[in-house]
């Protein structure tokens, strides 16, 4: 039976029944990610049509393609927001994705970002570290609640990450664009993910911010599973190891950004001459 690396330390058996991830998974790749022919339809309309597709653990994969190519609703089959007609994903090596709820998702170790950034404007960059953090959110254990040092250290190391350090103190409301988007970047990582789904995170961002961000992003691949939604071909460029085009639903094409783009179909559909 195919054994696929652990995921972390969650306890999901009270939330749905395990299953043992599917025969001919191809472990040499120590996948994270296994969604097989996953279809989505929507009123006849297939979002998704039987898309396959494997990522590596603490892989950078960049994912591509037209308006309606399926990106968004692939991510909505990964993340719980929408149940899929036909197929299978797991995360890890035995966690079904397709009997969890969303929260029960998240808790297993999957984050989401979408394109625009959602923080506590009128809190501080602090505080809004410290109200995403991964703990016992329920009434009495919230009122009793005090940082410790490894907490602190927590939230401090997450500021420098996301470059926020000299920020800690300003209201998440006057922040920049892009500040905000790292803000909530560095709100998803307090919440221990494995794997990060990143929307279209350098949309709005000035140039300067834009290669922030693709730094911050090649420092998390490796302690993350990092998978990138984006337009920004330029962005792609400059983080990309491995590129996958989605086109009508299906997987188009996938390699280095290079082959990607001398493919005629991807040239065809998406990128152009």
């Amino acid at each position: 039976m195919t054994q696929w690396p652990s995921v972390g330390a969650v306890d999901m058996a009270a939330a749905a029944p395990a299953r043992v991830a599917p025969e001919g998974v191809d472990i040499s790749h120590k996948a994270i990610l296994y969604l097989e022919d996953i279809t989505v339809s929507f009123d006849g309309f297939k979002a998704l049509n039987k898309l396959t597709l494997t990522v590596d653990a603490g892989e950078l994969r960049c994912v591509i393609g037209p308006n309606g190519a399926g990106k968004t609703t692939m991510m909505d089959v990964i993340t719980g927001k929408t149940r899929p007609d036909a197929g299978t994903a797991f995360f890890g090596q035995s966690i079904d994705l397709t009997g969890l709820t969303e929260p029960q998702i998240a808790h297993a170790g999957v984050g989401r970002k979408f394109q625009k950034p959602t923080v506590f404007e009128n809190h501080t960059v602090f505080e809004n570290l410290e109200l995403a953090m991964k703990t016992d959110k329920r009434v009495r254990a919230s009122l009793r609640a005090r940082l410790d040092s490894a907490q602190l250290d927590r939230i401090a190391h997450t500021l420098d990450l996301v470059r926020l350090a000299g920020e800690a103190d300003k209201l998440a409301g006057l922040l920049s664009h892009g500040q905000k988007q790292w803000l909530e970047i560095g709100m998803l990582l307090m919440q221990e993910p494995q794997l990060l789904l990143l929307d279209e995170p350098v949309a709005g961002m000035t140039d300067e911010e834009t290669e922030r961000t693709a730094e911050l992003f090649k420092t998390l691949a490796g302690r993350h599973t990092v998978i990138v939604v984006e337009h920004d071909m330029e962005f792609i460029a400059s983080i990309a190891k491995l590129v996958t085009v989605l086109h009508e639903g299906s997987v188009l094409a996938e390699g280095p950004l290079d082959r990607i783009k001398n493919d005629e179909r991807v040239i065809e559909v998406y990128l152009g001459r």
